[in-house]
C-alpha cells in the first residue's frame, strides 16, 4: 500500500474518532433531558480506564514484581555469602 493511502487511512480513522466524540458531546444534553422526562436516572459509571492508565497500571505491577524479585535475589546472595564466610571460617580454625 502506498504511503498516500496509508496516510489517508490514518486521517480517516482520526476523523471518524473526532466525529464520534463530537456527536456524543452534542447529544449528551438531549440524552439527559429524555431520561429525565422518561424517569430514568442517569447511571453513574466509573469511566473505563484509558490506554495510558492501563499501561501505567501494568508498569506498576512489573515494577513491584521486579522489586520483589530483586529483594529475593539480594536475600539469597546474602545467605550464600554468610554460608561461604561461615564455611570458610570453619576451615581456618
Amino acid at each position: 500500500m502506498s504511503k498516500h493511502f496509508e496516510d489517508a487511512r490514518y486521517y480517516l480513522g482520526r476523523a471518524a474518532e473526532h466525529a464520534k466524540a463530537g456527536v456524543k458531546e452534542e447529544l449528551e444534553p438531549v440524552e439527559e433531558r429524555v431520561k429525565s422526562l422518561v424517569g430514568i436516572e442517569a447511571e453513574e459509571e466509573a469511566p473505563e480506564p484509558s490506554r495510558l492508565d492501563r499501561l501505567q497500571a501494568d508498569l506498576k505491577q512489573l515494577e513491584e514484581r521486579a522489586e520483589g524479585e530483586a529483594r529475593e535475589a539480594v536475600a539469597s546472595a546474602r545467605e550464600r555469602v554468610a554460608e561461604y564466610r561461615g564455611h570458610d571460617a570453619a576451615k581456618t580454625e
